[in-house]
């Protein structure tokens, strides 16, 4: 389940206290991230239980999407251990982020 980002210090936070944080930032505007976010948000929850997913509306704060480079909607970045490892933006497919997702989530936990 996505958790909205109420403000960057709460981002901060997350990101240094998760293991593993999938960041999905879009705005109410962008029609692709309606369907994408909830194949996303499955994704996550059925193959990588251990991950905190958050959704940041980067037209609400955008000094979170200026401090992490997002520019595009919907982009989503994955940090492991607080560092950015993984970042898509605008046209990926879900089978490619979870290929991603699986090679560095199983060397954290597994």
């Amino acid at each position: 389940m996505f958790k909205e980002i109420k403000s960057l210090d709460e981002f901060l936070t997350l990101k240094e206290e998760q293991a593993a944080m999938l960041a999905y930032f879009s705005t109410d505007a962008c029609n692709v991230c309606k369907v994408l976010k909830p194949k996303v948000e499955e994704l996550v929850t059925a193959q990588f239980p251990k991950m905190q997913l958050v959704y940041v509306k980067s037209d609400v704060l955008p000094e979170v999407a200026a401090q992490n480079s997002v520019f595009a909607a919907p982009t989503i970045v994955v940090f492991f251990d607080g560092r950015e490892t993984i970042r898509k933006s605008r046209a990926f497919g879900v089978d490619e982020l979870q290929n991603e997702i699986a090679r560095y989530y199983s060397m954290l936990f597994e």
